[in-house]
């Protein structure tokens, strides 16, 4: 257990050192995915990952979770991140963001404000959510294997956004916005794990359906956000 321990840790300063490795997909994949559900600023979804570079941690930990094998992610918890948002937490608070761009984008635009930017950043996060190795440990395994994973269909998926099969998600509140999180997630992690257990990467197959939730929930807050007050 106590070399466990320390594969963790080393795994985690490897993180806080060199936050540029926690990419989740490429620029094309979020295009993607963000066009697919229907987002007329498609263009902006690749922002999160250039700011990422000059903020390093600050922002880089909004881009996953480090969940334990075994953890189920409910909803409470997605709430619970919220309050983390933007700041340096090694074990990440991604579904926690995506909460607090949702509410900073009904904020803004209720106060009159340009709010886009904030929909820009939660479209990418959206995304993070559906790539399996954003949603496990930071261990070896998805060291070895992230950026394969993040690459798998870049090169082809905007000629293919027919293969985004988009599923209707009804988002009426922030708590059933923190369900639909909590449920990609879960999904995701088992996947992940699941990877890891059989040693190998995300099938192209494997990597369409996960993005098809992505999509389906970015076009689920897109209706909600539109209707909300």
């Amino acid at each position: 257990m106590k070399r466990l321990h320390l594969s963790v840790l080393s795994a985690t300063c490897i993180f806080l050192l060199f936050p540029t490795l926690s990419d989740a997909w490429f620029d094309e994949t979020h295009v993607a995915i963000a066009k697919a559900a229907g987002y007329s600023k498609w263009f902006n979804a690749v922002g999160p990952d250039m700011i990422r570079v000059k903020m390093g941690p600050k922002e880089g930990h909004n881009h996953f979770v480090n969940n334990s094998r075994g953890t189920s992610v409910t909803a409470d918890m997605v709430m619970e991140q919220v309050k983390k948002y933007n700041t340096v937490d090694s074990y990440g608070h991604l579904y926690g963001a995506i909460i607090g761009l949702v509410r900073s984008y009904i904020k803004d635009k209720n106060e009159g404000e340009y709010p886009e930017y904030h929909l820009a950043f939660c479209a990418h996060y959206v995304a993070d959510l559906s790539q399996p190795l954003h949603n496990i440990e930071y261990n070896a395994f998805n060291q070895k294997y992230h950026k394969d994973i993040d690459g798998i269909i870049n090169d082809e998926v905007l000629e293919n956004l027919d293969k985004i099969k988009i599923y209707p998600i009804r988002i009426g509140s922030e708590k059933e916005l923190a369900k639909q999180i909590a449920r990609i997630a879960n999904l995701s992690m088992a996947l992940g794990y699941r990877l890891e257990d059989e040693n190998r990467i995300l099938t192209k197959e494997e990597a369409y359906q996960q993005i098809g939730h992505s999509a389906s929930l970015f076009k689920g807050i897109l209706e909600y956000v539109k209707e909300a007050n």
